[in-house]
């Protein structure tokens, strides 16, 4: 059966045509069921806007793992996984879309955690002028078997000197966590990627 815009479960007229052709009542009732509950399809001008802003979120955090490299990290490079931040961007996106302010409401922690060591690295507010209704707190995970000795490398005062040579690479895993601001019982959701 195909359905089309132009048949409905309201129109008796239709129902008794296809029960003249031999189909079932229930079956047909059924059927029709369904497509009173289908999903519009999207506004184009939302999704068009999602994807510009879920692209600005993944380019905010590249810029911040790029800021990072060398002031926190100690690092010439970080290799990060195809789609990674996009995918963080997504989940952040999905995130805040229950919120209040939605995303403008939002301060973002970005950690990075090595050997079960957390390393703040940025903080970012997605707009200034409004009062942040949550915060998130992104935490990239380094790869096994990058950098077995980072710990030692990162504490030792020649960090910048033998660093900067190294590279570091993320997994593909990241943690984010949300904290409402303003729920008096203070709700935490804790998402594992």
């Amino acid at each position: 059966m195909v359905a089309t815009g132009s048949l409905s479960s309201k129109n008796p007229a239709c129902i008794s045509e296809l029960l003249d052709h031999g189909f079932h009542r229930e079956s047909l009732l059924n059927d029709f069921d369904y497509w009173d509950y289908v999903v519009p399809e999207p506004n184009l001008n939302e999704v068009m806007f999602e994807e510009t802003t879920c692209q600005s979120l993944a380019k905010m955090l590249e810029n911040c793992l790029s800021k990072s490299k060398q002031t926190k990290l100690g690092c010439s490079k970080v290799l990060v996984p195809e789609k990674l931040t996009q995918r963080i961007a997504q989940d952040v996106l999905r995130l805040s879309s229950t919120e209040p302010c939605g995303l403008r409401g939002c301060v973002m922690h970005v950690n990075l955690e090595i050997e079960n060591v957390c390393k703040k690295l940025d903080k970012i507010v997605c707009d200034s002028s409004v009062v942040p209704t949550f915060e998130l707190t992104l935490v990239f995970k380094q790869e096994n078997g990058s950098w077995t000795s980072f710990r030692d490398f990162f504490f030792s005062r020649g960090r910048f000197s033998s660093g900067l040579k190294r590279t570091l690479i993320l997994s593909s895993g990241f943690r984010l966590v949300k904290k409402k601001l303003y729920s008096l019982i203070g709700t935490t959701v804790i998402e594992e990627c």
